[in-house]
């Protein structure tokens, strides 16, 4: 039986050898993921991967599309070979992607407004005007992060390996601090930063960069920490660290001319579910073993993308999640201990002293969807005395702020907004005893999200599709 040839163009050209159809397929194929991400057990990874890059570094890609595509072109203009039907076909394909590149870009920019509006209940416009500016030009190349904005110390031990302890670890930390030096007798407000990476991988090397480099430009101490990484540590391990960190920080505040009375902390994915439980637990002693005296007091707490309810109550968990937990990082399951996945669980440590807390996630994250920051806010909202402004960023995949973007730059400028008017509320109540802490109402800190009503209770966005226990989360 002879052979088939291959389905060919009028110029004679196999489709399947076309490389402008190759390319324009796998673009589009790109933007289309970063628009509607997949959240199944076998595609959330590799979807995750595709989206988060495409979203944020969308105008490296753009320029490397026009750059191969000109190539492709030059070439076959050079050998003199007619463009075909199939090439045709991906150059609409790659137009149509660029089309959507552009869409994503302006969805970054729109962080703006969307900060913006997080914050008008919380700080006048003029204040938040006044924000210094980020390096802006790293949201064209990643590679600038504002790292000649600052001065950075590596690998300073904060605790040490206890022979007696087995699981104990040598742990070091990073140390960002502005280019000059305080002035006599000031001293200058700090911010601790902890990595994610689903509580197993993950380092003070790759993220908070962006932030702690801008907070350093402003006049912050930054100190970005490493931790115990299960399945070697387990609950409560994790917390156990970063909080030996803070009080490290406040043991040597003199060293690093760090104001210890105000402290704030950050993280993303699971370090924001560590920063959020350290916000929630401060000074209690279950998670301070051998430093139980220690001031773990936090005056203000920014968790982006952060896993807040491990209890699966809502149903926004698959068995991966579970096993994850169970297997790695808890090392019991929730059936036979409740008690500590609960005592893991930011929203069941919810109480009315809660310090002013900024969360921020992305509407398309699929490590972590984005109910789970939805309840988690509404409650804190109905308990914490003091601000509770939440940012759900519109086309925002997890970890969007790792490297510079359009989105980071807007991030970083406003989460320094934030962090700078808790300090002057702090300032101002140092100098002068008749200033009394803010305490919010209802209404204060009830920020609308893209124009919606605000949130109660576990209400979903209008407009929002619901997450079931179908979509997962891992990996955060």
């Amino acid at each position: 039986m002879p052979r088939r040839r291959p389905r060919t163009d009028p110029t004679g050209r196999a489709w399947r050898d076309s490389a402008l159809l190759r390319q324009g397929v796998v673009r589009a194929g790109l933007v289309a993921n970063a628009y509607r991400p997949r959240s199944g057990m076998f595609t959330m990874a590799p979807s995750f991967f595709a989206s988060w890059l495409t979203s944020e570094a969308a105008p490296g890609m753009l320029a490397l599309w026009k750059l191969r595509t000109g190539r492709e072109l030059w070439r076959r203009r050079r050998d003199g070979v007619p463009l075909g039907l199939a090439d045709v076909a991906g150059l609409a394909l790659t137009a149509g992607a660029a089309v959507g590149t552009v869409g994503l870009i302006r969805e970054g920019m729109r962080s703006k407004e969307e900060y913006e509006a997080a914050l008008s209940g919380l700080i006048p416009a003029e204040e938040l005007a006044q924000r210094p500016a980020a390096l802006r030009a790293g949201a064209l190349v990643p590679l600038l992060t504002g790292n000649r904005r600052r001065r950075r110390t590596r690998n300073v031990v904060y605790t040490d390996k206890d022979p007696s302890q087995p699981r104990s670890a040598r742990l070091k930390l990073d140390v960002y601090m502005p280019l000059d030096e305080p002035e006599p007798g000031t001293k200058r407000p700090a911010v601790l930063q902890i990595h994610g990476g689903a509580w197993v991988l993950g380092s003070k090397d790759e993220q908070g960069i962006p932030l702690l480099n801008h907070l350093a430009s402003c006049g912050w101490v930054g100190f970005n920490v490493d931790y115990r990484l299960s399945p070697r540590a387990k609950f409560p391990d994790h917390l156990v660290d970063v909080k030996r960190a803070l009080a490290w920080i406040r043991a040597h505040a003199d060293e690093y001319g760090v104001d210890p009375d105000f402290i704030v902390v950050t993280g993303g994915s699971a370090g924001g579910h560590l920063c959020a439980l350290m916000a929630l637990t401060q000074n209690d002693p279950q998670f301070q073993p051998d430093f139980e005296a220690a001031d773990t007091s936090l005056q203000a707490a920014v968790p982006f993308y952060g896993v807040y309810d491990l209890t699966d109550r809502d149903r926004n968990y698959n068995s991966t999640f579970v096993r994850l937990m169970t297997d790695i990082v808890m090392g019991v399951g929730l059936e036979d201990s409740p008690e500590s996945w609960a005592a893991y669980s930011p929203i069941d440590r919810i109480t009315d002293d809660a310090p002013p807390m900024f969360v921020i996630h992305g509407d398309r994250d699929v490590l972590v969807p984005v109910p789970i920051a939805r309840s988690f806010v509404a409650r804190l909202r109905e308990v914490s005395r003091r601000a509770v402004v939440y940012a759900e960023l519109r086309g925002a995949q997890h970890a969007f702020e790792v490297f510079p973007s359009f989105r980071t730059v807007h991030t970083v400028e406003f989460v320094e907004r934030f962090l700078h008017h808790v300090h002057a509320e702090y300032l101002a109540r140092s100098t002068d005893p008749e200033v009394v802490e803010p305490v919010p109402d209802d209404d204060e800190t009830a920020e609308p999200m893209h124009g919606a009503e605000p949130l109660q209770g576990s209400e979903q966005v209008p407009g929002a599709e619901p997450v079931g226990a179908g979509d997962a989360v891992a990996g955060s």
